[in-house]
């Protein structure tokens, strides 16, 4: 993978196209909507929104897949278990395959769990 070096989310968008593009852009449209609150970053030069000095999520895309990604706590894998079944998951990471339709409302309620556990923890 060549050496990046991304200094906003819209130069990482722009490293992509087409469909992936549009992915990216949706989750990015839908963390402004659920915490317009939210700062841009780039973190690991991935794209990442901040609230405060915590993470909500960071998001970047593959070859084959789209990756939502955070240090996932208990509370949120068990409340979404049985969703996550149906993707590959780790303790940090849910990818979304480009070849299947991308889950918008259940990327929505990750936002939005992520958002309260944020503003429970300050």
């Amino acid at each position: 993978m060549a050496k990046t070096d991304y200094q906003s989310i819209d130069q990482y968008h722009e490293a992509f196209s087409g469909d992936i593009s549009q992915r990216l852009q949706t989750v990015r449209e839908l963390v402004h909507r659920i915490a317009p609150e939210a700062e841009e970053v780039i973190s690991y030069q991935i794209p990442a929104f901040k609230i405060g000095k915590k993470f909500l999520i960071y998001y970047c895309a593959f070859e084959k897949h789209l990756s939502v990604s955070n240090p996932w706590s208990d509370a949120l894998l068990k409340a979404f278990e049985k969703e996550l079944a149906m993707f590959k998951t780790s303790k940090s990471v849910i990818q979304f395959p480009h070849n299947k339709e991308l889950p918008v409302e259940f990327i929505e309620r990750i936002i939005a769990f992520r958002k309260k556990e944020v503003y429970d923890s300050q």
